[in-house]
């Protein structure tokens, strides 16, 4: 498989219904919406992958925010979490621009593509172990059609390391056991595969400062350069 098959791939996310609590969950979410934003159709499905479809370096998150990827079919786009990612991306020369408001605002990234182990939003942000391995056959099929360019992956938040691991080895990676840890900062090597910790992009973090802006920028700055992408200075 290749790059190419991603677009088949990404629509393939967007007709699963293999959850009932997830499905059942964002599709009341898309039916009731928020006030705010009650004059949008909202998405109300998987959220599939976003960015490069030959990308060098992989972000994975946990799932979509009920209000945002949800909302706008777009992955970190449109709430809090996704304002921080990509104005970081964007702070080390790795995305087009500063914000993501909508699925059509014209961002792009550079040699990144930004995905999740569970592709539903799920209730209080916080999918069940078994809808996590329901969704992982996904990522698997994902890392698989990305891994002839791959070489760097940072990975959000405890939650998405120990779902991203065993979809690694399921990929073809060879990962060491016991697993490695994780922890803001961790760094490990998996098959020529540089792969990185990061505290979440969540409100609990950002707002609190136990991920800052610097911190973020450090990590996405660092894995760019294990992946050979160009970056902005700082």
């Amino acid at each position: 498989m290749d790059a190419s098959g991603l677009p088949l791939l990404d629509r393939r996310i967007t007709e699963c219904r293999a959850c009932p609590r997830l499905v059942s969950w964002r599709e009341e979410v898309a039916r009731v919406k928020r006030a705010a934003y009650a004059d949008w159709t909202y998405w109300g499905r998987p959220v599939p992958g976003f960015g490069s479809a030959d990308a060098r370096m992989l972000i994975v998150g946990l799932a979509p925010a009920a209000h945002g990827g949800n909302r706008t079919g777009r992955m970190f786009t449109g709430d809090r979490s996704g304002d921080v990612l990509y104005e970081a991306l964007y702070d080390v020369g790795l995305a087009s621009q500063p914000t993501a408001e909508h699925a059509r605002d014209g961002l792009e990234l550079y040699g990144v593509r930004v995905t999740s182990p569970v592709h539903c939003a799920p209730p209080a942000n916080k999918p069940t172990p078994q809808e996590r391995d329901t969704c992982r056959p996904w990522l698997v099929q994902e890392l698989r059609l990305l891994r002839p360019t791959l070489r760097a992956v940072v990975v959000l938040g405890a939650f998405g390391w120990q779902a991203a691991l065993p979809a690694f080895a399921e990929a073809g990676w060879s990962v060491p056991r016991p697993r490695p840890a994780f922890g803001h900062g961790a760094r490990f090597r998996l098959d020529g595969l540089e792969l990185f910790g990061c505290f979440h992009v969540s409100q609990r973090n950002t707002f609190t400062g136990r991920l800052t802006p610097a911190m973020l920028r450090d990590v996405l700055r660092t894995a760019a350069r294990a992946a050979e992408l160009p970056t902005t200075d700082g």
